[in-house]
């Protein structure tokens, strides 16, 4: 039986929608998590890894939280050494669309080159685009490729349908077309900058920049605001 999940530090006891949701999801790393998860079930130590910062215990003591909250499920195999998988349940997903306006929220008032000591995962700026708007008929998958100077080539999915935008970790070979740079060059085309020059795109173009418009959305808006001031 997994153990008892600790008590919450800070709950809001407030009888109003918004208390209730942070109740759940307004302690430190949560939102990260569900965000981190957005591609499928994830082992410990892979959300280690997507999580720099946050301590094992931590990290234990949240999943054990989120369990008991109906946000995750925990996968127990029988293999050596054992396995254990997070995964996101039907409540958690339905976070993706906020987790996005969140991420468009940051575009727009608090988005800068990346600070001294700040870790960069790219793929978190992709996991994050899930549930972003894209424009009627925008529909199929880009394959994003980021060829990192240590970690060689790393794949990304997103898929446009129904209007948004949805992550996908998985190999993508019904993609519409591919985008691939290197890392530094991602970084100035997903900065404040927003220089895709040297980003190379195969196959249908005008929806690769249409997905990534809607990555970029809320740069986009920021930069129109202040030539605008």
């Amino acid at each position: 039986m997994p153990p008892a999940p600790p008590p919450k530090r800070h709950p809001y006891d407030q009888w109003a929608p918004d208390a209730r949701a942070l109740d759940l999801v307004g302690d430190k790393w949560t939102l990260l998590i569900v965000r981190d998860l957005t591609g499928g079930p994830r082992r410990f130590v892979e959300l280690q890894r997507t999580l720099p910062g946050i301590s094992t215990e931590q990290l234990r003591s949240r999943l054990n939280r989120m369990v008991a909250d109906g946000l995750l499920t925990r996968q127990r195999y029988r293999e050596v050494p054992p396995r254990v998988d997070y995964e996101l349940t039907e409540r958690a997903r339905e976070l993706l669309p906020v987790i996005g306006e969140l991420a468009r929220w940051g575009y727009r008032w608090s988005w800068s080159a990346p600070r001294p000591g700040e870790a960069v995962d790219l793929g978190a700026i992709f996991r994050a685009a899930s549930g972003l708007s894209v424009p009627a008929g925008t529909r199929g998958v880009l394959h994003i490729v980021v060829v990192h100077p240590e970690r060689g080539a790393l794949h990304y999915g997103m898929r446009a349908r129904d209007g948004a935008l949805e992550y996908d970790e998985r190999p993508v070979p019904d993609a519409q077309a591919r985008a691939t740079a290197p890392e530094r060059a991602w970084i100035e085309a997903l900065g404040p900058a927003g220089s895709r020059t040297e980003v190379e795109v195969t196959g249908d173009t005008a929806f690769a920049n249409a997905v990534l418009d809607a990555i970029h959305a809320g740069m986009d808006h920021h930069s129109a605001r202040r030539a605008a001031a």
